[in-house]
């Protein structure tokens, strides 16, 4: 199966692991369609959702940037509109907005913990429910979170409360939703990576050039993301998926293109579940 003229709606497109996988889609004709933020530089963030439409063209998609609110649910309708409008429907929503703060407790603000739960939890919600109505025509729908698995462990959230909830908000987004449209032949799926990704969130937010060179590219994010998108959505749904299980699952045994260092040296990401399987050609990449 291919992406060739498939209609991608990406939230939190403008760099990172959204447009990476927007990039890995336009390889194969695709239509992407980058919705985030940053419509002009930021001083400490690469990219807008201009720059990346470049890319996605330069990859061989077609792009659409929009300028996107998750938390505004006027700004999204009108975007799923304006998406719908120009391609003709949309195929694949990808839900990769998010907002982070690895705070305790007393040490969170309410601003911060609204910001988390209106982007990842609420934007989550409000993306997906304007998306429906038109993945239900598409011939191979699919909704992707970048979203963890839902592992209830105490140490998962006794360190940053506040931001668990959010992203596990997502994931049950994944949960209640591929049950919700399975009848609709809609997957729902989740993705997450086994390691720390380098992305502009793990530089600027948790640490620094330190932590950016024991973390995988985000290529492998975009990967996985891909081989999802070409299973059939009705009999691939309600899945967390690790990044590298899936390529594994799909053939992939060298995973060293993905890291500049060893295995055994990457930085582990939150919400992996202690049960997760780790193959050896995974291992020893």
């Amino acid at each position: 199966m291919s992406l060739a003229n498939k209609v991608i709606f990406i939230t939190g497109g403008s760099r990172g692991i959204g447009l990476e996988i927007g990039k890995r889609a336009a390889r194969d004709g695709a239509k992407v369609v980058l919705a985030a933020k940053t419509a002009e530089p930021h001083p400490k963030l690469p990219g807008t959702i201009f720059t990346a439409a470049e890319e996605i063209i330069e990859a061989g998609g077609e792009a659409l940037p929009l300028i996107l609110d998750v938390r505004d649910e006027e700004n999204v309708l009108k975007a799923v509109e304006e998406t719908v409008s120009h391609f003709g429907g949309i195929d694949i929503c990808v839900n990769n907005a998010s907002a982070i703060s690895l705070t305790k407790t007393p040490d969170t603000d309410m601003k911060r913990y609204d910001l988390m739960h209106q982007i990842n939890g609420r934007g989550t919600y409000l993306v997906s429910k304007y998306c429906i109505p038109h993945l239900k025509k598409s011939l191979n729908p699919h909704i992707l979170n970048l979203a963890p698995p839902l592992d209830m462990k105490a140490k998962w959230f006794g360190p940053h409360l506040a931001y668990t909830m959010a992203k596990f908000t997502m994931s049950m987004c994944v949960l209640g939703m591929a049950e919700e449209l399975k009848a609709d032949g809609i997957a729902v799926n989740g993705l997450w990576p086994r390691t720390a990704i380098a992305t502009a969130a793990v530089k600027n937010v948790l640490g620094g050039e330190e932590l950016m060179n024991i973390s995988r590219k985000p290529e492998i994010m975009a990967d996985a993301a891909y081989k999802i998108f070409i299973k059939d959505s009705k009999e691939f749904t309600g899945n967390f998926c690790i990044d590298d299980l899936v390529l594994h699952e799909s053939g992939v045994k060298d995973f060293t293109k993905y890291a500049d260092v060893s295995f055994d040296k990457l930085a582990p990401d939150f919400f992996v579940p202690d049960d997760t399987p780790l193959p050896e050609e995974i291992k020893n990449s």
